[in-house]
C-alpha cells in the first residue's frame, strides 16, 4: 500500500529509479525523432533546447545520485566509469548545441551526432547486461532512489516553489521545460 501512495506522488506514478531514468530516455528519443523530421528553423530550436535541457538534468541526477548508488551497491567500475565518459562527451556537444543555432551550418550535425551519442549510451545502460540490469539484481533500493531522482529533477527543472528561491518565469506551465526555450537562438 505505501508503495502504491508514492507513486501517486511521483511524477507519472514513477517510484522506481530504473522506470524514471529509462523514461526519460523514451522521451529524449521521441524529441529526438521529431528534431529530424523538422524543417521549420524555430521548431528545431525549441526541439533542440529542450533535448539539451532534458539531458542535462538527467546527466545531473544520474551523476550525484544513481551512479555512485550503483558504485557503491555493485563495484562495477568499468561500467560505472564507460558511463561517465560518455556523459562527459555528451556535455560538450550539448554546449556547442546551446551555443549555436540552426543558422549554424553545424547545428544539424551536432544534434544527430548527440542523438547517436545518446543512443549508444541508453542501450548500454539499458542491455541485458548493462548497468540497469546490474542494478535491479543488487540490494539497491531502487523506489527510495526514485524518490530522490524525481526530487533532484524537480528541483532542477524549478518545479519545487518552497526550495527553490528563484521565482518560476511568467507565463511557465507545468511540463514545459524551463530555462532557454523563450531565448531563441542564443
Amino acid at each position: 500500500m505505501a508503495r502504491a501512495k508514492q507513486s501517486e506522488s511521483s511524477a507519472e506514478g514513477r517510484t522506481d529509479a530504473i522506470a524514471l531514468l529509462k523514461a526519460d530516455h523514451r522521451q529524449v528519443e521521441e524529441w529526438f525523432e521529431q528534431f529530424e523530421k523538422a524543417r521549420d528553423s524555430e521548431r528545431k530550436q525549441t526541439l533542440a533546447t529542450q533535448i539539451c535541457e532534458a539531458l542535462k538534468v538527467h546527466t545531473t541526477i544520474e551523476e550525484e545520485i544513481f551512479y555512485p548508488a550503483f558504485l557503491g551497491a555493485t563495484g562495477e567500475t568499468d561500467i560505472h566509469h564507460e558511463a561517465e565518459v560518455e556523459h562527459n562527451g555528451a556535455k560538450k556537444l550539448i554546449a556547442e548545441i546551446e551555443e549555436s543555432s540552426p543558422e549554424d551550418e553545424y547545428f544539424d550535425a551536432r544534434v544527430t551526432v548527440l542523438s547517436e551519442m545518446i543512443k549508444h549510451h541508453v542501450r548500454e545502460e539499458e542491455k541485458s547486461d548493462g548497468m540497469f540490469s546490474k542494478a535491479r539484481d543488487s540490494d539497491m533500493d531502487l523506489d527510495a532512489l526514485g524518490e530522490q531522482l524525481q526530487a533532484r529533477k524537480s528541483e532542477l527543472e524549478g518545479d519545487v516553489d518552497d526550495s527553490d528561491d528563484t521565482p518560476t518565469p511568467r507565463g511557465q506551465k507545468e511540463g514545459r521545460q524551463p530555462g532557454r526555450m523563450a531565448r531563441g537562438s542564443g
